[in-house]
């Protein structure tokens, strides 16, 4: 019996780093998106209850599949076993910057 893979997704969402759990990790339908499902968290009947992790469960409560703009992808790891997720800020001290965009201004009176 084959075990199912555990792949850990670290990304950037809005000024924050999320790093999730999921089963099923591939190259989405639209273009230029990686689509995540059936998303992993920790037991409901764990005796010690990680807030960050609560909150990243409370987000994605009712999400079937999500889609992650490529440039957001950080990095995707298959892992040996799921850990703990979790939401943390991108100026924590860690090297997570956002992919530089482009925006246009016009500065004509």
């Amino acid at each position: 019996m084959s075990k199912q893979p555990v792949y850990k997704v670290i990304f950037y969402n809005q000024g924050k780093v999320y790093e999730v759990y999921a089963r099923s990790v591939h190259q989405g339908a639209m273009f230029g998106f990686v689509e995540i499902e059936k998303l992993l968290f920790g037991e409901k009947s764990a005796l010690v209850v990680d807030p960050s992790e609560e909150n990243l469960k409370s987000e994605f409560a009712d999400v079937v599949r999500s889609y992650i703009p490529m440039h957001s992808i950080v990095r995707i790891d298959e892992v040996s076993k799921r850990g703990s997720g979790k939401i943390s800020d991108a100026t924590d001290g860690g090297n997570v910057s956002p992919f530089p965009v482009y925006t246009r201004t016009d500065s004509q009176s």
